[in-house]
This record gives structure tokens, sequence and C-alpha cells, in this order.
């Protein structure tokens, strides 16, 4: 006779560690300048520009990496622990 309590369980299921981080990125920069005349000037704003976009690009990058991440801990949020819903405030 076996009791109901020593009755076998399904196994629990596996649990895949990933990792998630957003790419090292440097500090934005812009370049020094000191224009003696209109042509250095417009070189100067031209370098400034590129710049700015430079470090556009490098926030967006990070904005959008930190995007998907929220996403998948999101989807990954209602886990469950020994049959039961833990909320994502809970969650480790």
């Amino acid at each position: 006779m076996m009791l109901s309590a020593c009755s076998r369980d399904r196994p629990s299921p596996e649990v895949k560690i990933t990792v998630n981080g957003c790419p090292i990125i440097t500090r934005c920069q812009l370049p020094k300048s000191a224009p003696k005349d209109n042509g250095q000037l417009w070189i100067a704003l031209s370098d400034s520009e590129a710049a700015w976009a430079s470090c556009a690009d490098k926030v967006d990058m990070i904005v959008t990496c930190q995007e998907k991440i929220s996403e998948q801990a999101k989807a990954l949020a209602p886990s469950t622990q020994q049959g039961r819903t833990v909320p994502a405030s809970q969650s480790r």
C-alpha cells in the first residue's frame, strides 16, 4: 500500500540561466576646439554635431537594450514556485 503523501510528483522544471546585460559603452566626449576663423568654426560645428550624434546613438543603444530586458522580465514575471504564482514584485 502506498500513502498519498509518498506518491511521486512530477520533477521540477529545468531552470535556464541567462545573462542579460547591456553592452559597456564609453563616455560621450565633445572635441575641443578653438576656431580662429569662419572656416575653422564651420569645421568645429560639424565635428561637434557628429560627436552629439555618436553620443545619441550610444544612449539609444542602451535604452533599447534596457527596454528589451524589461520586456523579457515582464514575460517571465509570473513565475511559479511549488505550484503557486509569485507576483513580479516578490520574485528574486
